[in-house]
């Protein structure tokens, strides 16, 4: 969320993350390696990752391996916590790890190389390690600026819609974001603003934000759960700021958990700046070092697999990467058609990433 997550999604994850614990499964054993012994498989993830109990029973049933999630916080603490397990993961397969962050796991040497059954189905754009799949994607989306509706409408004040917006005095003291370090929906909104001002505008845009009175917390679970005036968690807290960096897909999920939740709504309670995204792509990959190789090897099929991938949208918020993969109704509905969205090459994240953050840093930070 993110997702793309994502986005992250992009869920309310107070909501969504008891769905995301583990499937049933025996501990017997069968022939052959330690690894094929092993019952059980490993998901890594961050703390975003939902899926239906069903689905990850299916899985299951199909191939004998029960699924344990360990959560590792958001996205970039997740894969810090991987690279400083290097060599001994804590898990088989590492889930999560998106386009701003994807350069830093594989410069460390974090995966295996698999290429997945069924990759041939995936979007060709998505797959960002096509020569040596290291990674396999399995869903994207745009990282955005979020709004509550009704705290503008009460105004009779315009929610703002581009970048440039947010620097605007009748917005000061509204946006909530997340720290780039941490977060990578923080990040991917960084991004965002050096693909839009480019290498000698972004640090001036972002003075600006500061001096706007832009607030940064540390995860995208704070921001959008707690800070976020228009999410189920931010009405609960008593959340002043109506404005959030989340994801496109985003407000389905106020509809769909929203209580009570209005029969026919005409539109979500949240809308989308669709001129402040940033487009996402989360992978996975199999962790080198991995004691169930085999296991993480069919996790990672099946994730790119359709019935995991049609479960996505509704629990994490995120567009499936599969060929012939269908969004459910209110996904399509309610959320937002992003038309351009900004991106950036993953050459040039890996060049200047850690400047930039550093760089970020020092302005918003210290």
């Amino acid at each position: 969320m993110s997702t793309t997550r994502k986005l992250a999604a992009a869920a309310l994850a107070a909501a969504l993350g008891a769905a995301a614990l583990t499937a049933c499964g025996g501990d017997g054993t069968s022939g052959g390696s330690d690894a094929a012994k092993t019952k059980t498989v490993t998901l890594v993830s961050h703390d975003s990752f939902a899926a239906s109990p069903a689905v990850l029973k299916e899985f299951t049933k199909e191939t004998g391996y029960a699924v344990k999630v360990l959560k590792s916080g958001d996205a970039g603490e997740a894969v810090n916590k991987a690279v400083l397990t290097k060599g001994d993961p804590q898990g088989d397969v590492f889930f999560g790890v998106d386009n701003t962050l994807l350069s830093r796991a594989l410069d460390n040497g974090l995966f295996t190389p698999y290429t997945a059954k069924g990759l041939d189905r995936v979007d060709p754009s998505t797959q960002l390690d096509r020569a040596k799949h290291r990674v396999t994607p399995i869903d994207s989306g745009h990282l955005c600026v979020n709004y509550d509706r009704a705290y503008f409408a009460k105004r009779h004040l315009a929610p703002p819609e581009t970048f440039a917006d947010l620097v605007k005095p009748e917005y000061r003291n509204l946006l909530v974001t997340e720290n780039v370090a941490t977060s990578s929906p923080g990040l991917g909104f960084l991004l965002g603003t050096v693909a839009a001002y480019g290498d000698s505008g972004w640090q001036n845009y972002w003075k600006k934000l500061k001096a706007n009175g832009v607030q940064v917390v540390d995860s995208w679970e704070q921001a959008y759960d707690q800070d976020f005036s228009g999410s189920a968690g931010g009405k609960k807290a008593k959340a002043t700021r109506p404005l959030v960096v989340s994801y496109a897909s985003s407000p389905p999920s106020e509809v769909l958990y929203a209580k009570p939740r209005p029969k026919t709504p005409a539109e979500a309670p949240t809308g989308v700046a669709t001129g402040t995204c940033f487009r996402q792509i989360e992978f996975a990959g199999l962790l080198d070092g991995a004691k169930n190789t085999a296991g993480g090897k069919a996790l990672i099929d099946f994730m790119i697999g359709k019935r995991f991938q049609e479960d996505m949208p509704l629990q994490m918020f995120v567009d499936p990467v599969v060929e012939g993969a269908k969004e459910p109704a209110v996904f399509t509905t309610f959320g937002a058609k992003v038309a351009h969205g900004e991106s950036m090459a993953p050459s040039r994240i890996a060049a200047h990433r850690d400047q930039w953050v550093q760089t970020w840093t020092s302005l918003l930070v210290k």
